[in-house]
């Protein structure tokens, strides 16, 4: 019995960080929305473990990416989870050939209250910033809201460390 629980909790340890297809096709909706075309593709961007280790963010299995049409590269894109109260959610942040962000959409919230950290409105908040831009501060250079504070934490503290760890891998040189 305790082999087969060992397994069973490699094969949840080491499937967790796979995009699931639902986020994935979320994903790419807003993809297409985004750049107003249908046909495009993603390429994984791959870091190293070394790189990896070495920011807050965690790069794998597919979810950085550059996205391109035909031939042109249009952008990149980052598909990250974050923690609400009891659940985490998914997002997705496009950034353009720069690594400024461009968008940001909440893919998949997973609790009763909170759901307003999806609107438009707040996350356009995230629009322009790059690894160079200030620190985002809940309540100063992010604005909370009611009944959604942890998410609104959770989500400017992911979106801080992706900045730097973009930052540090630009740095490395492994962007």
């Amino acid at each position: 019995m305790k082999n087969i629980l060992i397994v069973f909790f490699i094969g949840i340890t080491t499937s967790s960080f796979v995009i699931p297809d639902r986020i994935a096709k979320k994903a790419d909706k807003v993809i297409a929305k985004f750049y107003e075309i249908e046909d495009f593709s993603k390429e994984t961007i791959s870091i190293s473990e070394e790189n990896n280790n070495s920011t807050d963010s965690e790069f794998g299995d597919g979810n950085l990416f550059k996205i391109n049409s035909k031939t042109e590269l249009l952008g990149y894109g980052y598909i990250g989870s974050a923690a609400s109260k009891t659940a985490d959610y998914n997002y997705l942040v496009l950034f353009d050939k720069d690594f400024i962000i461009t968008k940001s959409k909440v893919l998949i919230y997973r609790e009763e209250y909170g759901g307003e950290i999806g609107s438009k409105r707040w996350l356009k908040q995230f629009i322009g910033k790059s690894s160079t831009s200030e620190e985002l501060i809940y309540g100063e250079t992010i604005v909370p809201i009611s009944g959604a504070t942890i998410s609104v934490r959770s989500m400017t503290k992911a979106i801080n460390n992706l900045l730097i760890s973009i930052g540090e891998l630009q740095k490395l040189k492994a962007l």
